[in-house]
């Protein structure tokens, strides 16, 4: 009598995999999913990839930008690049990890967004600087020391090192790095031209800010909030009505 043995193929081994396979994609197409809904509509995490914003943020520290609220004077904000200032800002060191948040939609600043301190806002009159080199906002002298870059050797930087006045124009904000000499912000656009008139590029649209940034989530050993530094408690409001267009005037060459 002869016995017909059937041989199976080695499908166990291969169905374990096979599941694992379907459930890792299943988590990693959930992980976007969620994370697109979050970025679209509460929040969004940045990489800083400059020092103009030292000590506040430092190169490589991730930030976490709220959608959902409104920003106010001395807010760091986030906002998509207003009119080519980019190229004046240095680029950062990127690594393997920083392509990976870049795939999954955590961007480094630099790619087509700025990250910057909000000194104006509509309508409101910044000058820099009064008899005591400090930046006044509507004639209320900023004490900055709380913010401003101060070198190893505890020299603080210069609020600007050139004088202006400006007026900031309805539905616009005026925005300034911490680390001054480092920072191409507002101040350094006020004489650029375009045809929404000389210098009127300085002027960030609101409409372009992504949200004010609250916490550095990383480095771990640099969590923490991020919030309105005191001194632009005592800024009154605007003493009138924005105007349409700004108004600007400078002492000095501006930004070299």
């Amino acid at each position: 009598m002869v016995t017909e043995t059937t041989t199976r193929p080695a499908t166990r081994g291969r169905r374990p995999a096979l599941a694992f396979l379907r459930e890792l994609i299943f988590v990693v197409v959930g992980a976007l999913i969620v994370s697109s809904l979050l970025r679209a509509f509460v929040g969004q995490m940045f990489i800083i990839p400059s020092a103009s914003m030292q000590n506040t943020l430092l190169e490589g520290d991730r930030v976490v930008v709220e959608k959902v609220i409104a920003f106010h004077r001395g807010d760091v904000v986030v906002f998509t690049d207003p009119a080519n200032w980019l190229p004046d800002e240095p680029d950062g060191p990127e690594g393997p990890l920083d392509h990976v948040l870049e795939f999954v939609g955590v961007p480094t600043v630099g790619t087509g967004h700025l990250i910057k301190r909000v000194i104006g806002m509509p309508g409101d009159t910044v000058v820099c600087c009064d008899d005591s080199g400090r930046v006044t906002v509507n004639g209320v002298a900023l004490d900055e020391t709380a913010y401003l870059y101060t070198s190893s050797s505890g020299v603080p930087v210069a609020p600007s090192d050139f004088g202006f006045t400006v007026v900031v124009p309805r539905d616009r904000i005026f925005v300034m790095g911490d680390h001054r000499d480092l920072s191409a912000d507002s101040r350094c656009h006020l004489t650029d031209l375009s045809t929404q008139g000389r210098g009127q590029t300085a002027f960030v649209p609101i409409s372009d800010v992504v949200g004010p940034a609250f916490a550095i989530a990383a480095p771990f050993n640099r969590a923490k909030r991020l919030h309105v530094p005191a001194t632009f408690t005592n800024v009154p409001d605007a003493p009138a009505p924005p105007p349409e267009s700004g108004e600007i005037k400078l002492e000095g060459a501006g930004c070299g």
